[in-house]
C-alpha cells in the first residue's frame, strides 16, 4: 500500500522554496500537500521532477499531477520548486484540503480528463521533456490508481496518520 508522505519534516531551505499561495493553486493539481500555483512559464519543473510535474492552464504553469510518496521523490519536487524563480509551489495543501473538497475534486475529475484530451501536447514538448508521455501517464493515473492514493490521503486527513496495512480506507 502506498503511504502518504507528510511534508512536515521539510526544514530550512527545503521549506523556504515553497512560497506558493493556496489561492493561486492551479485546478489541475492532484489533491495533497504539494501544488503549483503562480509558477513561471519557463517550464523547468519536469527536468527535476518528471513523474510529478506537468504544465497547464492559460499560461502553461507548473502543477503537481502526482504527489510524492518517498523522500527521494520529495527531494525532486523540492528541486523543481527551487528552480521556479516565482517560488510559486506550495506545500501547505494539508491545511486547506478537507475530505469534502477532495471528494468534490474527484467527482469533477472528468474536467481534467477533458482538458488533457483537448490539447496538442506534441506541439509543446519542449526540449524533449516527454510532456506527451506524462499527459498520458496522468490520464492513466486518473483512470486507475489515483483513486486508491486519494483514499489514503483521505485517511490521512481524517485520522492524521497513514493507514496501517489492511486497514479500511475511506470511500471517495
Amino acid at each position: 500500500m502506498t503511504l502518504y508522505f507528510d511534508p512536515g519534516p521539510l526544514l530550512g531551505e527545503d521549506r523556504e522554496v515553497f512560497r506558493g499561495r493556496w489561492e493561486d493553486r492551479l485546478w489541475l493539481n492532484v489533491p495533497g500537500p504539494f501544488y503549483g500555483g503562480e509558477t513561471d512559464t519557463c517550464r523547468t519543473g519536469r527536468f527535476s521532477a518528471p513523474q510529478h510535474v506537468l504544465y497547464g492552464g492559460k499560461y502553461l504553469s507548473e502543477y503537481v499531477y502526482r504527489q510524492p510518496r518517498i523522500p527521494a521523490e520529495v527531494a525532486r519536487l523540492v528541486e523543481a520548486a527551487d528552480c521556479d524563480p516565482f517560488l510559486g509551489y506550495g506545500c501547505d495543501g494539508d491545511a486547506h484540503w478537507t475530505p469534502e473538497t477532495v471528494r468534490e475534486w474527484w467527482r469533477d475529475r472528468g474536467r481534467i480528463s477533458q482538458y488533457l484530451a483537448d490539447h496538442d501536447w506534441d506541439g509543446i514538448d519542449w526540449a524533449g521533456q516527454g510532456v506527451t508521455a506524462a499527459v498520458r501517464d496522468y490520464e492513466t493515473y486518473l483512470a486507475g490508481s489515483l483513486a486508491t492514493d486519494l483514499r489514503i490521503y483521505l485517511h490521512w486527513l481524517e485520522e492524521g496518520r497513514s493507514p496501517a496495512p489492511g486497514e479500511r480506507l475511506p470511500e471517495l
